[in-house]
């Protein structure tokens, strides 16, 4: 076995009203002055509340930044930024989804560091350390909350990465009760969204270890025995509860053992069209699949059972990666998530420029099992067409 390196959040609170105990959680950490960073979204959804409500009970000063966006711009990172030097913040709390956790990560780091998020871009560029940091999803997708990454926008369609071990939190709590308004569509999307990371985790061609591997296999148990449940019984706490810490165990996974070709297809469609990230891995996830199977039937075979359970035909490794892709594909129809890119009102000569796009994701593709040619992601975009 190859030596290998495993590194994730500090902590971890899994627990139903995990929430309440978000001012002790603070005080642990001798955090005194936290600045809250989340988005409009939960601001509207009356969840904002739920987190300001305990730090004030543990008499601690409410300071919130809403104005994160989907794939977070680098203006709004500086903003946030901005807002906790302003606030004298100690600590820092994310709360909402991977962009208000990947924003979080950053102003935790920048407000103490210094450091310019210009020059940190890549992988282990920081030198500096950060505050203390405490994420609160409120989605099971991203697994932002145990990962080392944080993805910015740098262009009109373009993205950037800063990865490094002094991202990682030191606390993920993990509260169920935060995720029962989640539309079906948000559910359904995230919950793909996990399902890749731990997928493309299992397959990574570079850091693929045997904790990530573990890991993987039960995030997968988790997530595709619970999907169906939480999407279709919104009320059901024990189906959520499972979707978190499934998608948290696939972010722990993917954050040692790096996701590949389903990402670097799923970026651009998000890019130049804002379908959500959990949306448009869903999309391109089968169909890379498909093409992967000529290197990786075996891994896919091996993760057959957690997802499909008794449902895992006899054959040989092709025939049951191929099963495997074709239950992914009908539960992805059964929670309801369009399928193609024409559904999304992509015009089909976008698909050139999409699949060029993608090959600047390199530093995703070469984690692929099999290599990817701009002609090879052209023909897998016009597969989901």
């Amino acid at each position: 076995m190859l030596g290998f390196e495993f590194t994730t959040t500090r902590r971890l609170v899994n627990e139903p009203g995990g929430i309440k105990k978000l001012g002790v959680l603070c005080q642990q950490l001798n955090i005194s002055r936290p600045v809250l960073i989340t988005d409009p979204g939960i601001v509207a959804a009356g969840l904002l509340d739920r987190a300001c409500e305990p730090l004030a009970c543990s008499e601690l000063p409410v300071n919130v930044f809403s104005d994160v966006q989907a794939d977070p711009p680098e203006s709004v990172v500086e903003a946030a930024i901005q807002f906790a030097l302003d606030s004298e913040a100690d600590g820092i709390i994310g709360f909402g989804g991977g962009s208000a956790m990947d924003t979080a990560k950053l102003v935790a780091l920048i407000a103490r560091s210094g450091e310019q998020l210009s020059d940190i871009y890549g992988v282990e560029q920081v030198k500096g350390q950060r505050l203390p940091l405490i994420q609160v999803p409120t989605t099971a997708g991203t697994g932002s909350e145990v990962t080392p990454i944080s993805i910015v926008t740098t262009g009109a369609a373009t993205k950037m990465g800063v990865v490094s071990e002094r991202l990682q939190p030191d606390l993920a709590l993990l509260d169920a009760e935060l995720t029962l308004g989640l539309p079906a569509a948000v559910t359904a999307s995230t919950g793909v969204d996990a399902m890749v990371h731990a997928i493309e985790a299992y397959t990574s061609q570079h850091r693929k270890n045997p904790y990530s591997d573990m890991l993987a296999h039960q995030a997968l148990r988790l997530l595709s025995a619970n999907i169906q449940q939480a999407v279709k019984a919104p009320g059901d706490i024990d189906a959520r509860q499972n979707m978190l810490l499934g998608a948290m165990m696939a972010g722990q996974a993917f954050a040692n053992a790096p996701v590949a070709a389903v990402h670097a297809l799923a970026y651009p469609l998000g890019g130049q069209f804002h379908i959500s990230h959990g949306l448009s891995n869903s999309l391109v996830l089968p169909e890379v699949m498909r093409f992967n199977v000529e290197s990786a039937a075996s891994l896919y075979a091996e993760l057959s059972p957690s997802i499909m359970g008794s449902a895992t035909p006899q054959g040989s490794d092709q025939e049951v990666a191929l099963a495997l892709i074709a239950y992914i594909e009908k539960m992805i129809k059964g929670v309801a998530l369009p399928t193609r890119l024409r559904d999304l009102d992509i015009p089909e000569e976008a698909l050139v420029g999409l699949a060029k796009d993608a090959m600047g994701q390199q530093r995703l593709l070469i984690n692929n099992p099999r290599e990817v040619t701009e002609q090879d992601a052209l023909a897998i975009y016009q597969a989901v067409y």
